[in-house]
């Protein structure tokens, strides 16, 4: 592209205001180089996260920040249009918030489930039952105005974490450790989704543990059904404590509960197991842990640090960054937001 044509350009989205003049670049002697970003103001977005438990919708400008946000309980195991209808009431009352700096231009929607990204559609097996054959992005938007978009909720964060602190890593991998487990992956810069939207699904490799655990997804032997938070939850009841889900699980490990404590200790090595596969299968610069259960810190980073390093060649871990998530509470909505706005140039041609 000329040196003319990019001047054009430039020119015509500072007239739009979606560009502004940044930060003055540094000099080496010759003419200052001028800087641009993208207008925080622009525009707003709407992302909106839906736990197993909560939801929660935040309103955020272009840069990811976040200018208000509402939570309301869930149970992803009711009627879809119950959550649907939060989701919509949450929404319309963060447009018409006081914190506001633009109109809202989209919705992105976060969800722990498999997404066909494509349509739209939340696929089985998942926890979301009976969402398969619903029609989210159009049900949202008949109601709300609003373009959405929609993708299972380890890729946003694997997206947020990557835009929010890593920005410069052309490969990189985010593991999701929580309720469940999954991966978020960026190769060459972009998500990598795979044909059918199921790469880096890492809660479902199996391993050679005994006993084989049933799984959520109907299979036995899955990672997730040895290390996820669901399934620490349910040792935990078999050995008689009150534990319902991950919350629980942490509140143990907070109150220095033995069997949490050792149920933890075999959760991350069990994740550096299938970490050190990933590692080896990608050969990332970057690998982020991240997730309600790597709250546990170092509890959870030693056992994965230490599989990897033993397990894999030298070769791939040399160049290796293993680090916990920066703040797991607001990647989902983060990535929610900067999904829909890469994508929403591509729907309706605003920007």
């Amino acid at each position: 592209m000329s040196r003319g044509t990019v001047s054009q350009r430039i020119a015509a989205l500072l007239a739009s205001s979606l560009l502004r003049e940044g930060a003055p670049a540094a000099s080496d002697g010759g003419r200052p180089a001028r800087s641009y970003e993208v207008n925080p103001d622009y525009r707003n977005l709407i992302g909106v996260d839906l736990g197993e438990h909560v939801g929660r919708a935040c309103l955020l400008d272009l840069h990811g920040r976040i200018l208000d946000q509402t939570h309301f309980a869930l149970d992803l195991r009711a009627d879809p249009e119950i959550t649907l209808r939060h989701v919509v009431e949450a929404s319309q009352a963060l447009s018409l918030s006081n914190a506001r700096t633009a109109p809202v231009a989209a919705l992105g929607l976060a969800v722990p489930a498999p997404v066909d990204v494509a349509s739209g559609h939340v696929v089985k097996p998942s926890v979301m039952y009976g969402w398969e054959n619903l029609d989210i992005r159009e049900w949202i938007t008949r109601q709300t105005g609003l373009t959405v978009v929609i993708d299972k909720d380890v890729n946003l964060m694997c997206l947020a974490e990557h835009r929010l602190s890593w920005p410069s890593c052309e490969n990189f991998a985010f593991i999701k450790i929580g309720t469940g487990i999954g991966c978020g992956i960026i190769t060459g810069g972009n998500l990598l989704r795979g044909v059918s939207g199921t790469a880096g699904d890492l809660g479902h490799i199996q391993h050679r543990l005994q006993p084989y655990h049933l799984c959520r997804c109907g299979k036995k032997g899955c990672t997730e059904a040895h290390a996820a938070g669901w399934a620490l939850a349910r040792d935990l009841r078999a050995k008689g404590f009150d534990c319902e889900d991950a919350r629980d699980v942490m509140r143990l490990w907070t109150n220095g509960e033995p069997e949490a404590l050792k149920l933890i200790h075999m959760s991350s090595r069990v994740l550096g197991k299938v970490s050190a596969d990933l590692v080896a299968m990608i050969n990332p610069e970057v690998l982020v842990i991240g997730g309600q259960l790597a709250a546990t810190g170092e509890a959870m980073l030693a056992g994965v640090r230490e599989l990897i390093y033993q397990r894999c060649l030298p070769l791939a871990t040399q160049n290796l960054d293993i680090r916990l998530a920066r703040n797991s509470t607001d990647l989902a909505v983060c990535g929610a937001a900067f999904f829909a706005m890469d994508t929403v140039p591509e729907l309706n041609g605003e920007w």
